[in-house]
């Protein structure tokens, strides 16, 4: 949902999901002179609840020493930003903001021009599209206040439940859904591996469901097949289990849900079933209820398992997935369209570097693996559309150092944002983490696993890409991946632009502990202090730069609907 207001000279563009309301502002140029910031608060008409929104930055000289975690009031420390998002919300409830410009003297503050939107958020069910987002590795300093910062194994499934967001249980009610004998469970994974989710296809089962999985069976040295076969046997679901064993990487994670003999719906995404993907790694399970994209998916469910070859540079399953989904599409469905590989050549690649050329205004991407240099040549494009990045980091094989510099010279750029993320043991999740990647003989990603592109997603013809496959050529090349091309739905677009924000908060964050702690050898992150308010000059300054370095204008002008 989306709603924008301009009052007394304040504007509110109102952009809302189903765990996410973004607020982007602008304020008339004759009232910056003296503006401190905005204070907001919100009003939850649902829960009939009403206070100030709190920040964790306060003025030097009126908190000179916050403690570590503490939140403070937006009334007295207000919120110095144009972009301001509500991580708090909850779907399906009414809330109204109020922002308010506050001036004078801090510990002193003035209430002056203000403006209020009364905005919905998304529900979690919806006709035609599901969404799930776990809160996973970024809610790492909510997670550390809200349970003692213990690890989750310490704490029991209240932790698992939290970090999970509504995803692990999202999948096993998807399961769910297949009640009798007259239903049909098929689907794809790369790992299938957490006994708290793949239970669900042991008791669909039992309740006369017919269970198919084909699984990641590989031979190679990164590869999940030890461990699927250890849970597939333990949870005694080898006799609907098939290996893969012939491909490159089968990186698929889908389901699709048929009654009778009619495919209903497929959930796909970038979920593995394991304890990192569903509450460690960033990470999404979508569902669609389209018969023509889950017969889709059901086609190339029964490709897998002839457990065709990928070895060759062009084969008849290469061209099979081309012929099935062609790129660019012919033909959508309901505004959707699926793309499938391993595929004979980099159309599909190419057509999404195009599509992300295409962008007027706004472009938003996630990268678990470097940038491909397709995409390394749309970001570096000299117009004024905004252009934000989530990378796990900058680089993947070979070059290192030259593709670290593109990323660096990428982000001088006005009018780009790229947040990295970082490893850095901030609290004892990031232990958790750790633990984990020592348990495993590899680990890819640490924090970045989601794997989506939104173009122009404020428009009202916005297009989101997402499934399972990062951009790269690997991934169109040689794996067995999915996706799934998504145009002009606004509220896909809204669920998903807020969890990127969220994401690329967090990212920011540790972002600037690894700036800080290279800049200040022997420095430990919890010597790290987040910037104190700006009490001396004009902190709206940059905002109306367009030489930023941040991007604060274009962001400015891009949320607050001015672009």
């Amino acid at each position: 949902m989306r709603k924008k207001v301009r009052q007394s000279g304040v504007t509110i563009n109102a952009v809302a999901g189903n765990h996410v309301v973004m607020l982007g502002l602008d304020i008339d140029g004759t009232l910056r002179r003296g503006l401190r910031g905005f204070a907001i608060r919100r009003t939850d008409h649902t829960e009939e609840e009403t206070y100030w929104m709190r920040g964790a930055k306060t003025f030097a000289s009126v908190e000179p020493t916050p403690a570590v975690g503490e939140q403070f009031s937006s009334r007295e420390h207000p919120f110095q930003s144009f972009q301001w998002s509500d991580y708090s919300a909850k779907p399906d409830h009414e809330y109204t903001y109020d922002v308010i410009a506050l001036y004078g003297k801090p510990g002193e503050l003035e209430e002056r021009n203000s403006a209020t939107v009364t905005i919905r958020t998304e529900p979690i069910i919806g006709a035609d599209h599901t969404i799930f987002f776990n809160r996973g590795s970024i809610a790492t300093q909510e997670y550390a206040r809200r349970f003692q910062n213990k690890m989750p194994s310490e704490v029991g499934q209240a932790a698992y439940d939290w970090l999970s967001r509504g995803l692990a249980e999202g999948i096993r009610d998807f399961v769910g859904r297949a009640k009798n004998k007259n239903w049909t469970l098929k689907g794809a994974f790369y790992e299938f591996q957490w006994p708290a989710v793949i239970d669900a296809f042991r008791e669909a089962k039992q309740r006369k469901v017919t269970v198919s999985i084909v699984f990641d069976d590989i031979k190679n040295a990164t590869g999940p097949r030890k461990k699927n076969e250890k849970a597939i046997a333990a949870e005694r679901l080898k006799s609907v289990c098939i290996p893969r064993t012939n491909g490159t990487l089968m990186h698929n994670k889908f389901i699709v849900l048929i009654e009778g003999k009619k495919p209903r719906a497929v959930m796909f995404g970038s979920t593995n079933l394991t304890e990192n993907g569903l509450y460690g790694h960033a990470n999404c399970a979508h569902i669609v209820e389209n018969e023509d994209i889950a017969a889709k998916y059901l086609a190339f469910y029964e490709k897998l398992t002839e457990d065709p070859e990928t070895s060759t540079k062009v084969s008849d399953y290469k061209n099979w997935t081309i012929e099935q989904t062609p790129a660019p599409a012919k033909k959508f469905s309901n505004g959707m369209a699926a793309v499938f590989s391993p595929r004979a050549d980099l159309d599909a690649l190419n057509w999404y570097a195009e599509l992300a050329g295409a962008a007027k205004a706004g472009l938003f991407m996630t990268f678990a693996f470097g940038m491909n240099e397709q995409f390394r040549n749309v970001y570096g494009t000299n117009d004024d559309v905004l252009r934000m990045g989530l990378m796990e980091k900058e680089w993947n094989g070979r070059n290192k150092d030259a593709q670290i510099a593109a990323i660096r010279k990428l982000q001088a750029r006005p009018n780009v944002v790229i947040a990295i993320g970082n490893r850095i043991p901030l609290t004892n999740f990031d232990q958790w983490l750790g633990e984990l990647d020592r348990a495993t003989d590899h680990v890819n990603v640490h924090w970045i696993h989601t794997k989506f592109m939104l173009i122009d997603p404020l428009s009202s013809n916005p297009t989101v890409i997402t499934g399972s496959a990062n951009f790269s050529d690997a991934s169109t090349r040689t794996n067995d991946e999915n996706m799934v091309v998504i145009k002009k739905d606004t509220r896909v677009a809204d669920i998903y632009l807020g969890e990127f924000m969220r994401l690329h908060s967090h990212y920011a964050f540790r972002q600037a502990v690894k700036i800080f702690l290279e800049q200040n050898p022997g420095a430990s992150p919890e010597d790290f202090q987040q910037r104190f308010l700006i009490e001396e000059g004009d902190w709206t300054k940059s905002y109306f730069d367009p030489n930023d370095r941040q991007a604060r204008q274009t962001r400015r002008e891009y949320f607050s609907g001015k672009s």
